[in-house]
């Protein structure tokens, strides 16, 4: 089925639209250590783009550990909410694009499997929340991330077809998510996710910034925007 022009864009958050990555191997490095295991690149692969429950259940299940999800997800978050505000960051390009589609009245929303906690405590530092029409968390849904049930809900609260989305994810299971939905499906990998599978992505662009996806959006691109 041939893709259309994206009328709304969805993003995802956690290394997407911030740093947040960094501060969950921080996080997880920590919640680790508590435990004498270490928090290793791959279990952080396994983890990423994951719903809370089901990210948690994997750490508990790679190092056999007795821990509850949910008890392990209060801890998490209590260390990620005592860090944020000291490290974290906008992703290079976020604050540009938003400009961007803001001037070309675009509509826009976040689908993060992050909880809303986390999720409005990043936002609000940013004072971004006002920005969006939307922000879907883990709470609002069933199936996580790869399933598509989140972007579903997202284009149906926009009141469009998923094909009619343009979504930026970072992730292998958020594209996994995204392109099962049939939304317009682009990767933007990071540093934590270079080496993830993006084949089915619709293009895999170097950043917010890149030049294809304004092409895509088919909206004017600020030449200073490299440096937002």
């Amino acid at each position: 089925m041939e893709k259309s022009v994206p009328r709304a864009v969805v993003f995802d958050m956690d290394g997407l639209m911030f740093n947040s990555e960094d501060i969950y191997t921080m996080v997880g490095t920590e919640l680790m250590g508590r435990r004498g295991h270490e928090f290793t690149p791959e279990l952080k692969r396994a983890m990423m783009g994951l719903p809370p429950q089901r990210a948690f259940e994997t750490m508990i299940e790679w190092y056999d550990l007795d821990d509850d999800w949910e008890a392990m997800g209060e801890e998490s978050n209590a260390i990620f909410a005592a860090l944020v505000e000291d490290h974290l960051d906008t992703m290079p390009g976020l604050l540009a694009l938003l400009d961007a589609l803001e001037a070309d009245k675009r509509p826009k929303a976040i689908a993060t499997s992050s909880v809303r906690e986390l999720a409005e405590a990043c936002l609000s530092q940013f004072d971004l929340l006002s920005r969006f029409s939307f922000v879907l968390t883990a709470e609002d849904i069933t199936h996580g991330k790869p399933h598509p049930e989140i972007y579903l809900t997202a284009a149906a609260r926009l009141g469009l077809m998923a094909h009619d989305l343009l979504v930026l994810e970072d992730s292998h299971n958020g594209c996994c998510a995204a392109a099962a939905a049939g939304a317009f499906t682009v990767a933007v990998p990071g540093d934590h996710s270079r080496d993830h599978d993006f084949s089915m992505a619709d293009l895999v662009v170097d950043g917010l910034h890149d030049d294809r996806l304004y092409a895509v959006l088919g909206i004017a691109a600020d030449a200073n925007r490299n440096e937002c």
